[in-house]
């Protein structure tokens, strides 16, 4: 796959390409929104040359194989940062792995499922292009592997599902439950035991009769479109994202891979009005305890960061942006750093893996407590990703996600949703923002509006 070639095709949705190949095995869109620096760039992969599973009772160490699956090969110089290569899932128990923690195991998702695409489809939201990317071991089979996938994402088109997708509404976990392990976490930050814990709670039910994942991800693109958005379809699974975070990318530069991870800490919901909306906004901008709590998060990072990266190079460029999405508002960060020699993408996952916004600090103590108050997580607070053959690598933070299993049924759907739980945490309003987080997916499953979902 070392030779790179290409077509430029008419403009398309990119969720009217992901539409076509959506039910076959191991179809990938990654369909970023919301405009923005971040929202440039819609991807659209499908039939893979080689998978990767790697299940907690298996015996490869999924890094190193991980590495090895990643090819190498040529960069168009003016192409997009991803221009195939290696894309899927790593689960959060994945983290046990990598730091080294006898974490219970999921019983149904694997730790890492990947994939080899041979091609990929490029969407260049910003100049309207759209630009098909083969990989071959020759320039004519690396043009014939880009036409293969441009001719079959021509074969169908998104149907728009008015209604419920579910077969009722939506089963939350019992909230005083949750509200109860806030205060655990309250109590064991007291005695400094942590400083910081993400707990969630789930929401569970059915995706009603006929209805595909597809149908699901194409309802959240249309209502409440994410920079970080993805589909991912498995043997009787599937992910479907609407998340707004980055969780780290490379991207190669004359200087060598530079890193950026962008940890969210801090959440409001919107307003009912501008006047509302602005008040919110400013009100998390100004909260202490939300931007100690994001801070927190940015110096571990740094910390996970400084393990690969040369040092001196990690920095926090900015601190405490909001950024707003159609439900909530957000305080992110931006940590940087510059890959040390001979590191890579595999060795950079395994080094911050998983995301710190979604375990707390000290991560593994963290992660220790996560452990003793909930489920195994599997997709959620996992990531997507992709890893090119040039050594770019992109990823996001799988909130505002939804897992879904196949049995003999149909599909069986849940969603989780989580709060950082600090010192001065509050269990109803922390409770309160877990509803306010998962507001678009309830949504989106249950045809509601966002303001009676919230």
């Amino acid at each position: 796959m070392r030779c790179v070639a290409e077509i430029a095709a008419p403009w398309r949705d990119p969720l009217e390409a992901l539409a076509s190949v959506a039910d076959e095995p191991w179809p990938l869109g990654l369909l970023s929104g919301g405009g923005g620096p971040r929202g440039r760039w819609s991807y659209v992969a499908a039939r893979p040359v080689r998978t990767l599973t790697i299940r907690a009772k298996d015996g490869p160490d999924p890094f190193a194989a991980l590495a090895a699956l990643i090819p190498e090969g040529d960069r168009l110089a003016d192409g997009p940062p991803f221009q195939g290569g290696v894309a899927g899932l790593a689960a959060y128990e994945l983290g046990a792995r990598a730091q080294d923690l006898p974490l219970p195991a999921h019983p149904h998702w694997p730790d890492l499922a990947c994939a080899l695409y041979p091609a990929v489809l490029a969407f260049d939201h910003e100049r309207r292009e759209l630009r098909a990317i083969g990989r071959g071991e020759g320039l004519e089979a690396a043009r014939a592997q880009a036409q293969a996938l441009l001719t079959a994402s021509q074969g169908a088109s998104a149907v728009r599902r008015d209604g419920p997708l579910t077969s009722a509404a939506l089963c939350a976990s019992d909230p005083a439950r949750y509200e109860a392990a806030v205060a655990e976490v309250v109590q064991r930050i007291a005695a400094g035991e942590i400083f910081q814990a993400n707990i969630a709670r789930a929401w569970t039910g059915r995706l009603a009769t006929g209805v595909r994942p597809f149908d699901l991800m194409a309802a959240l693109a249309r209502r409440s479109a994410a920079p970080f958005a993805a589909y991912l379809r498995l043997p009787g699974a599937a992910v479907v994202s609407n998340s707004p975070e980055r969780f780290i990318a490379l991207r190669r530069t004359p200087e060598g891979l530079a890193a950026e991870t962008r940890p969210i800490k801090g959440t409001r919901p919107r307003g009912l009005d501008a006047a509302q909306d602005a008040r919110l906004a400013a009100e998390l901008a100004a909260s202490a305890k939300d931007r100690a709590e994001n801070l927190m998060i940015v110096d571990l990072m740094r910390n996970d960061l400084a393990r690969v990266c040369r040092p001196g190079s990690v920095k926090a460029p900015e601190l405490f942006a909001i950024e707003s999405f159609a439900n909530v508002h957000h305080l992110v960060s931006t940590v940087t750093g510059r890959l040390a020699e001979g590191q890579g993408a595999a060795e950079l996952l395994r080094a911050t893996f998983p995301p710190g916004s979604i375990t707390g600090a000290p991560k593994i103590q963290a992660m220790k407590v996560i452990a003793g108050l909930e489920p195994p997580r599997g997709p959620y607070c996992g990531s997507i990703f992709w890893a090119g053959a040039d050594g770019a690598f992109d990823s996001s933070v799988l909130i505002r996600t939804a897992a879904l299993l196949e049995d003999d049924v149909g599909w069986r759907v849940e969603v989780r949703a989580g709060a950082g739980i600090v010192a001065d945490s509050q269990p109803a309003a922390e409770r309160a923002e877990t509803e306010a987080k998962v507001a678009a997916l309830r949504a989106a499953l249950e045809g509601l509006s966002l303001a009676a979902a919230s």
